[in-house]
């Protein structure tokens, strides 16, 4: 088996290992299956592409989330349009509980956290994914400290976005409050 084989097969390997990273960037940036399907082969190839110049100098998974967050930025420079946001499906959010009530308080923070901007997105993706905020900030290339404040304005920002349902204010409130102390399911495609 030559080089190039064994490189092959080692990065379809940490692909695999690590797809669901692309398939939560991927719906968080995109607004169609049609465009994540896209986007998710637009990142592949960036990482391939890059993969020749991965040096290990964080793991695997940081570099992979610097990647596929710049791919998924610059592809949305390149639509020059305001994303349509479609409703969510329960295909779309796991979560381990079967209680629609949680299901439903799940798919309202997606749904929020989808309106956010790109860098605000960005930042808490990695945080419900339990990313320190030293590897936050290596992946977004902003200082550590910057991460802290934009995390709490991130927090803020969506409870004020959620709480917008007079009905369930007080419910989404407290499942916010407890999403935070145990960050969010995974998402999955």
């Amino acid at each position: 088996m030559n080089i190039h084989t064994h490189t092959k097969k080692e990065f379809i390997k940490l692909i695999m290992n690590n797809q669901r990273i692309i398939h939560k960037i991927t719906f968080m940036y995109t607004d169609s299956p049609f465009d994540r399907e896209d986007l998710f082969q637009e990142i592949c190839l960036q990482l391939w592409k890059s993969y020749a110049g991965f040096r290990e100098e964080s793991k695997f998974s940081t570099w992979m989330y610097r990647v596929a967050l710049n791919t998924a930025v610059s592809n949305l420079r390149k639509k020059r349009h305001r994303p349509v946001y479609e409703p969510l499906n329960d295909d779309t959010v796991q979560v381990k509980s079967e209680s629609t009530d949680e299901k439903e308080k799940v798919k309202r923070l997606f749904e929020a956290v989808s309106k956010l901007g790109r860098i605000d997105k960005a930042i808490i993706l990695l945080w419900f994914e339990k990313k320190s905020y030293l590897e936050i900030a290596s992946i977004t290339g902003i200082s550590k400290s910057n991460v802290s404040v934009k995390i709490v304005r991130i927090k803020r920002k969506l409870e004020e976005m959620l709480s917008d349902k007079p009905a369930q204010e007080s419910a989404t409130r407290a499942f916010l409050e407890a999403s935070v102390k145990k960050r969010v399911p995974t998402l999955h495609k």
